[in-house]
């Protein structure tokens, strides 16, 4: 029995008046209460109970230990029931990663409304296009975009990501409508990347997927950079449609070659395992699946 158990016992047999009622009243054996008491008295180096055949009775300094105790005891107490509260209640600060493009034009509104719901909730959000490392960042979540790399790190999808060629109406009246994969080449192709040397678009082509090579007249980490480039008519992008799916339905953007949709990509919330979720983040990643899931907004404009 550790320290902190022995002066429970102690404790509770002060109040009882024995070792067999204390025993009984914390579910423990009479000899298991007694030799965590003498093991206390044994650490404190002091007597703290003057035993009798009826009854036990605190000495001197029993009486000043057991005060001190029953105080120590009540606020181990209070402190776990607040941690407990803390735990079960979505209460104090929620802390979240995500991509800027897909942050600002949704996860934002979506954790205004969530305020609302969780008053109690102080939220801090970052936006950022890099994978982090909850844990290491001391993130509660993360919300990603696109495979995941290998990690102890738990993911829960939150929705499909469908991405598709597309380019203005007065880019395709300029340069013509790619009607194969192979006239891909001879269009300007706006990317995401970091580099403009050896670009390729993943493109489905029945069952299998073809990586295409084409040529890249800009290149750039952000989608919103790109889905200006091409709303001015500066080449063919591959995008999520929660990026452009808006301006498609707007007819500012075309959809090019849809027999060849781009491969997809899913949003997940990812975050630590932990066995004790807390309800803070349980609350938050069931809010996002909820208001996003399988046929978000963006694909059903």
């Amino acid at each position: 029995m550790d320290k902190l158990d022995a002066m429970a016992a102690f404790a509770r047999v002060v109040s009882a008046g024995s070792y067999a009622e204390a025993a009984r009243r914390m579910g423990l054996t009479r000899s298991a209460v007694s030799k965590a008491v003498t093991e206390l008295e044994q650490i404190l180096g002091v007597r703290l109970l003057d035993r009798t055949t009826r009854r036990v009775t605190p000495t001197e300094v029993g009486r000043a230990y057991h005060e001190r105790v029953t105080g120590i005891l009540a606020e181990v107490e209070s402190t776990e029931s607040a941690v407990a509260r803390l735990h079960d209640e979505p209460k104090g600060l929620l802390k979240i990663n995500a991509p800027m493009s897909f942050g600002t034009r949704y996860l934002g509104p979506a954790i205004a409304g969530f305020m609302v719901a969780y008053p109690d909730l102080r939220i801090e959000l970052i936006l950022n296009d890099r994978f982090i490392d909850p844990i290491e960042e001391g993130v509660d979540v993360t919300v990603r975009i696109g495979a995941l790399p290998d990690s102890s790190l738990i993911a829960r999808k939150l929705a499909p990501a469908r991405r598709v060629l597309a380019a203005s109406p007065d880019y395709l009246e300029a340069h013509g409508t790619p009607k194969s994969l192979d006239d891909l080449v001879q269009h300007r192709a706006l990317t995401f990347g970091h580099s403009q040397a050896a670009q390729r678009f993943e493109l489905t082509q029945g069952a299998e997927t073809v990586s295409v090579p084409v040529t890249s007249c800009m290149c750039s980490n952000n989608g919103d950079v790109l889905r200006a480039a091409a709303l001015h008519g500066n080449g063919i992008v591959l995008l999520p449609t929660f990026l452009i799916g808006p301006d498609i339905a707007a007819g500012k953007l075309r959809i090019v070659l849809p027999e060849h949709e781009p491969t997809g990509l899913d949003i997940y919330a990812v975050y630590a395992p932990n066995r004790y979720l807390a309800a803070k983040t349980r609350v938050f990643i069931d809010f996002l699946a909820g208001r996003f899931g399988p046929r978000p907004a963006w694909d059903r404009t």
